[in-house]
């Protein structure tokens, strides 16, 4: 059993969050560092790597994705993201369109329905593209990649998985690399957790094996690869 800090190592730990994170803490900062240091310890090694770290994103593109996920997510904690967005070069005209971007994101599931239920009857209409082409005239002054990523993150988060199947494969033909639609994804963990994230790559695989996105040596072996899916009880 981990013993817990005395009240100077608290402290000083607090500190070391504020001095890392640009000058802010959180409270459940200090409730775990003073009540579990070793899930803060690890808490913190995540947040690093999954927020702070470059990865394969660029640094305004990575906060383009973490405006959309938390505006589409209506979730009001994140406003140093907004700071991070302004520094990395992000505009106000790009801010709106990530907020119209948001907006569209969340309204996705009304063509999910339509796709399911009236598709036989306009068969010349074509849902999932519609909803595409409907996001990209919203895109302003974003590049295609980067509203395809912030969209993919969105629906990640908001576990829409028709509307994230239709992303996947716009992203795909926009030649979006896959690194980044996986790293776009991956940031929806930290508001909404993992298993939104797990259903997510679930609809990625099922894209993969179906045919309907053409992936690369390494994703090829990840969707070849058999019994992947929630333990069977018997």
């Amino acid at each position: 059993m981990t013993a817990p800090p005395t009240a100077a190592e608290l402290r000083a730990r607090l500190e070391a969050i504020r001095a890392a994170r640009g000058g802010y803490v959180l409270p459940h900062h200090g409730a775990m560092a003073a009540a579990l240091p070793d899930l803060h310890a690890a808490y913190e090694a995540m947040y690093r790597a999954l927020t702070l770290d470059d990865h394969h994103l660029s640094p305004h593109a990575k906060e383009v994705v973490w405006l959309c996920i938390l505006a589409a997510c209506e979730e009001p904690v994140g406003t140093h993201h907004l700071h991070r967005f302004m520094t990395t070069g992000g505009t106000e005209a790009e801010a709106a369109a990530v907020f119209r971007l948001a907006a569209w994101a969340a309204g996705a599931a009304r063509y999910a329905t339509l796709d399911g239920a009236w598709a036989e009857h306009l068969p010349g209409l074509g849902f999932a593209q519609e909803y595409r082409d409907g996001a990209m005239a919203l895109r302003g002054p974003l590049q295609e990649g980067t509203a395809r990523l912030a969209l993919v993150g969105a629906q990640t988060a908001l576990d829409q998985g028709w509307a994230l199947a239709a992303e996947i494969e716009g992203a795909y033909a926009a030649g979006v690399p896959e690194v980044e639609i996986a790293e776009a994804m991956s940031l929806a963990i930290w508001p909404r957790g993992v298993n939104p994230f797990v259903r997510a790559t679930e609809t990625w695989l099922r894209l993969m094996r179906d045919g309907r996105v053409t992936p690369s040596a390494a994703f090829r072996a990840w969707a070849e690869t058999p019994d992947q899916g929630a333990m069977v009880l018997k």
